[in-house]
């Protein structure tokens, strides 16, 4: 491994940096795998709104969630503004499911015909 510069990398840190590399990509794998769980129960929520006639989305709750990872942010030395952007798009596409699964409950589990 070389620089931009063509100087040679000593190994004890292409060592550390290839250490550091395989932490993240073990962090990813969690990361992925929790999102994956996270799904699986919005998934429900989304079935059960769909079979009460409950709207997709839940304003007040998505608030309660954003100021709530906020503050979990903070506390972790995570920037919140960060977290709160990741969990808008996560929440996005949790109501892209449910909305999904509403439209699927609607019409007996058949796409709709356009």
């Amino acid at each position: 491994m070389t620089t931009s510069n063509n100087r040679e990398v000593d190994p004890a840190i292409r060592a550390e940096l290839g250490r550091l590399r395989e932490s993240i990509d073990n962090i990813d794998a969690a990361v992925v795998h929790m999102l994956a769980e996270r799904f699986k129960c919005t998934q429900q929520v989304g079935h059960l709104k769909a079979a009460h006639q409950l709207p997709p989305a839940d304003p007040n709750r998505e608030a309660q969630q954003i100021a709530r990872l906020r503050r979990l942010a903070e506390n972790a030395n995570l920037d919140p503004a960060f977290a709160e952007k990741l969990l808008n798009f996560i929440i996005a596409e949790v109501i892209r499911h449910h909305e999904r699964i509403a439209d699927d409950a609607q019409n007996g589990g058949k796409p709709p015909v356009n």
